[in-house]
C-alpha cells in the first residue's frame, strides 16, 4: 500500500494521513491563502487520489497560516483579480471535479473564508469554524459576480434570503453568527480547530464507508452538474464585469482600504 509521499506531487497542497482513516488535505500558502485555477486543480487531484485509496474514508480540508482562504489575491499593480484564475473557464471546470469526489469533506476554518475562500469552505460536507472566522461573499463590494459555485451551495445552506443579503451586502459573519444560520456545523476555539474537525470526520469513518458513500452520492444528487450550469452563468458575468469601471474601483478601494465609490458604468 502506497505512502502519502507516494500518492504524488500536489503543488501547494499537502496531504497527510492520521488515525481512524481520516486523512488531512491542507492548503499551503500562508498566511493568505489565495486561490487560483493551480490551487483549486492540486486540490481536486489530491481529493482524487483519497477517493481511490482505501486507508481514507474521510477528509479533512484546513489551510496553513491566518486564513483559510481569504479569496483572490487583488493586491499589487492593476486589478490583480482579473489574473488570479488563468482562464475563469478552466478555474471552474477545477471546481467542478471537487464536487465530483466521494469522500465525505470536513472543512476546518480560521480566518478569513471570504469570497472564493467561501466557495471553497462550502464545497465541503461539513465547516468546523473558530469564533474568529469570518465568512462573506464580498463580490459585490469589488463590482464584481460570485462565482465557485455559490449559486448553488450557499442557498442550500442558509435559505434564499439569507444567501441574497450575503451576496448583495458581503457583510462579514463570524463563527458564532454562521452556526446560527447554518453556514457552519460546529463552533469551536482556535486551538482545538483541526482537533474539533478530526473528531468529525472521525465519526463519519465509523460509519459503513461503502453504506456512507452511498448515501452523500444519493443527497448530493446532481450536485456537480447543477454547479457545472450554475458556473458558466457566473463566468460568462465575471467577464462582462471586469471589464466596468465599477470592478476597477472596487478593487482599488479593497487595496486602498477605503470604501469603493461606485457610479454603475
Amino acid at each position: 500500500m502506497p505512502t502519502p509521499s507516494e500518492l504524488g506531487s500536489f503543488g501547494d497542497v499537502g496531504v497527510t494521513f492520521g488515525e481512524d482513516c481520516v486523512a488531512s488535505v491542507e492548503i499551503r500558502r500562508p498566511p493568505n491563502n489565495h486561490f487560483d485555477t493551480a490551487l483549486i486543480a492540486s486540490l481536486a487531484g489530491a481529493v482524487e487520489a483519497l477517493d481511490d485509496d482505501p486507508r481514507c474514508r474521510a477528509i479533512v480540508l484546513c489551510a496553513e497560516g491566518k486564513h483559510f482562504c481569504a479569496g483572490a489575491n487583488l493586491e499589487g499593480p492593476g486589478p490583480r483579480a482579473a489574473r488570479t484564475a488563468d482562464s475563469p473557464g478552466d478555474l471552474y471546470d477545477e471546481a467542478v471535479r471537487l464536487f465530483q469526489t466521494r469522500t465525505p469533506v470536513v472543512a476546518a476554518v480560521q480566518g478569513a473564508a471570504i469570497g472564493g475562500g467561501l466557495g471553497l469552505a462550502l464545497m465541503a460536507d461539513f465547516r468546523v469554524a473558530a469564533p474568529e472566522a469570518r465568512f462573506s461573499a464580498n463580490f459585490a463590494r469589488l463590482g464584481f459576480h460570485h462565482g465557485l459555485g455559490l449559486s448553488v451551495t450557499l442557498p442550500a445552506l442558509v435559505g434564499q434570503q439569507r444567501a441574497l443579503e450575503m451576496l448583495y451586502t458581503g457583510v462579514r459573519l463570524k463563527g458564532e453568527e454562521a452556526l446560527r444560520i447554518g453556514l457552519c456545523d460546529r463552533v469551536t476555539p482556535l486551538a482545538e480547530l483541526r482537533a474539533t474537525a478530526h473528531e468529525l470526520a472521525a465519526e463519519i469513518t465509523a460509519s459503513a464507508p461503502l453504506a456512507v458513500r452511498s448515501i452523500r452520492e444519493t443527497l448530493r444528487g446532481d450536485l456537480a452538474e447543477r454547479v457545472r450550469a450554475a458556473t458558466r452563468r457566473e463566468q460568462a458575468e465575471q467577464e462582462r464585469l471586469r471589464k466596468t469601471h465599477d470592478f476597477a474601483e472596487g478593487v482599488r478601494a479593497t487595496a486602498e482600504r477605503r470604501p469603493p465609490r461606485f457610479t454603475g458604468s
